[in-house]
């Protein structure tokens, strides 16, 4: 029975320049066998072509259409809302930027023009920045944010996300950012299940090393969630948290492992 596998890319396939023990090993035989493969990546700093790359590099075959990031998302939740003549204000670096213009969107930095406000990771994040998101939002703009992830994973340590810019601008306004694009995002989950795998949820699994972004959205839309310690999480931090996956495992390559016959 055809299976569909959505891979996280930071901390579950790859850590920075580094592919992980076996995991294009077992991507090839995934796809050997007959599933379909998708990665998803919440990391709103690179292209996907930036991606494909990377991935060929390591020894992972790809072509754009197997990689959606949350640029992808934002941009195709944002040209879905807006008249043609509204603006949005991007407080994220250049491919974030560039997706959303691709869909037609004009970008505008003045607070009194924008419709939307969009926070994605941004390296030269500003009070000045800070400071016009907030004038657009007390101006009536809403705010969404491409992905809530605190922070990133390196080799040998971890360095601040989103969630940064996300926490400065609920700081300052006093409201939850309560449309996030990118995982744990239902409709993420949605759009990536129904027209990219073509398959049931419950024959869908989501692999990923965050579980409140990777395993949550698994859970919240049916699939099944395999967590890999990989990455952010330890053994530790699944026994305290809500958000419990299917599946534990040490790395990717364990999942040919797996018995799967009885999924949820």
């Amino acid at each position: 029975m055809k299976r569909g596998y959505i891979f996280d890319l930071d901390g579950t396939i790859y850590l920075e320049e580094k592919i992980i023990e076996g995991a294009s090993e077992t991507i090839k035989a995934l796809r050997e066998r007959g599933d379909e493969v998708v990665f998803l990546t919440n990391k709103s700093i690179e292209t996907t072509e930036t991606y494909v790359n990377k991935l060929n590099k390591l020894g992972v075959e790809v072509t754009n259409e197997n990689v959606i990031n949350s640029n992808i998302l934002t941009a195709r939740y944002l040209k879905s809302q807006l008249q043609q003549t509204e603006k949005v204000m991007v407080i994220g670096e250049q491919p974030l930027i560039n997706e959303i213009k691709k869909q037609g969107i004009e970008v505008s930095d003045k607070p009194e023009e924008v419709k939307y406000v969009v926070l994605g990771w941004d390296r030269k994040f500003s009070y000045d920045k800070l400071n016009r998101a907030f004038q657009a939002w007390r101006n009536g703009a809403v705010v969404v944010a491409t992905n809530p992830d605190r922070t990133c994973p390196m080799r040998g340590g971890q360095i601040p996300d989103c969630g940064a810019m996300i926490g400065a601008m609920e700081g300052a306004t006093g409201e939850k950012i309560e449309i996030i694009l990118g995982k744990p995002s239902l409709l993420a989950a949605k759009f990536i299940v129904e027209d990219i795998l073509k398959l049931p949820s419950e024959r869908c699994f989501m692999v990923g090393d965050r579980l409140e972004t990777d395993v949550k959205m698994g859970n919240d839309y049916g699939m099944n969630s395999i967590l890999v310690l990989t990455g952010i999480t330890d053994k530790c931090m699944v026994e305290t948290t809500p958000y419990k996956p299917h599946y534990t495992l040490n790395s990717v390559k364990d999942i040919l492992n797996m018995k799967t016959d009885a999924v949820v």
